[in-house]
């Protein structure tokens, strides 16, 4: 999960820089909106990408373990659980800034509300896979 989320830091860092420094930049480079604050990007949209990274990664570490543990009971409520893995990590793939820029979408000026939603998201799964591998 560290090794993820070093990874995710550094190519988000590499990804913006490059798209300040070189005016075509990323290949699906948009238009800065009106109101853009460059700062606003540098922090919580690293922030962001890196809690979205390591959130898949836990979101894949949580579907392997429900995979494993129904095969194991044949429980219903597994069955619930790895829908909600399932569900959850397409969202995070969904959402994730690295996708929504290839895509040539892009968010500004949310400020520190861009990564609370991946920090709530972070902490809840970090829970949730630390009680599926003790029990």
């Amino acid at each position: 999960v560290i090794a993820v989320a070093i990874l995710a830091a550094v190519w988000a860092a590499t990804v913006i820089y490059e798209s300040q420094v070189h005016q075509p930049g990323f290949p699906f480079r948009t238009l800065q909106p009106p109101g853009y604050i460059p700062g606003d990007i540098e922090l919580f949209y690293i922030m962001r990408a890196v809690l979205s990274a390591v959130n898949i990664t836990l979101l894949v570490v949580l579907t392997v373990t429900y995979a494993s543990i129904y095969v194991k009971t044949r429980s219903e409520f597994t069955i619930g659980l790895l829908i909600f893995a399932i569900v959850f990590l397409m969202k995070d793939i969904a959402s994730n800034p690295f996708v929504t820029g290839a895509f040539g979408f892009r968010l500004y000026g949310l400020g520190p509300f861009a990564l609370l939603p991946d920090l709530f998201e972070f902490v809840a799964l970090a829970v949730l896979l630390y009680l599926s591998v003790k029990y």
